[in-house]
């Protein structure tokens, strides 16, 4: 009688609505989109045609708040108190909810975006803003494995759901190379699909692609082709499955 290994599963995330040529098909790859709120990228139209086409799809939603600063697209970092990321956060997904409301949809998870989610890994004013912000709600958060926003969450009862990057490199002790050093991203397909596969074997639940980077799409074909060679489903961490 053959042994019989089950599949192992992995959520594959994009960050979306933030104006970029590539979310439709993005969303036939992934299982979980983070949807701009509007705040660092995107707006009203960009992001109600995502949560509607992802909606479509099948694909989970869930809400990617960051600084409203669309010059430097949320990746500049802030000196901010808990209070003001907590109300800053609260009124992008009230928005958020309004907009995935219009076409039925519900706001699932919340991920930080940019300098937000890098600030909220480390600093401890900004991870409690954060798990304020949604604590009402009850939504799960996306964020790095080991860091002070995965205590903060697990502290106040919520969902952590330990997040990795196959376009991105990482420093020894776990953190993400700052976009501003040389090689901090990754653009070769095939290095992503190795990193991807090396954090699943690390037990990371999702694994996210930037859905401004140009080589997104090629990456979500190799990943997808490999999660199907090695027999890993590709499901979101809510629940739903893509086949």
């Amino acid at each position: 009688m053959m042994d019989f290994e089950p599949p192992r599963m992995i959520d594959l995330n994009a960050d979306l609505g933030e104006g970029f040529p590539d979310d439709e098909a993005l969303l036939d790859r992934i299982s979980s989109a983070c949807i701009s709120c509007g705040g660092h990228a995107g707006g009203r139209s960009v992001c109600l045609e995502t949560i509607e086409i992802a909606t479509r799809k099948r694909v989970v939603i869930g809400a990617h708040p960051g600084y409203p600063d669309r010059e430097g697209f949320g990746r500049r970092e802030r000196i901010v108190s808990a209070r003001e990321v907590t109300q800053m956060i609260e009124d992008q997904l009230s928005q958020f909810d309004a907009w995935a409301a219009e076409i039925g949809a519900i706001t699932r998870f919340v991920k930080p975006h940019g300098a937000l989610y890098n600030q909220a890994q480390r600093s401890w004013e900004i991870a409690e803003g954060v798990v304020m912000a949604v604590l009402n709600r009850r939504l799960p958060v996306l964020g790095l494995p080991g860091s002070v926003l995965e205590r903060e969450v697990l502290r106040a009862g919520l969902m952590f759901v330990p997040e990795g990057f196959a376009d991105r490199r990482y420093r020894p002790d776990g953190t993400l190379v700052p976009r501003s050093e040389s090689g901090a991203l990754i653009d070769d397909p095939t290095e992503a699909e190795r990193q991807a596969l090396l954090l699943i074997d690390r037990g990371l639940r999702t694994l996210c692609l930037h859905g401004d980077d140009p080589s997104a799409l090629a990456k979500a074909d190799r990943l997808r082709a490999a999660f199907v060679r090695d027999r890993i489903e590709v499901r979101s961490f809510v629940g739903e499955s893509r086949a």
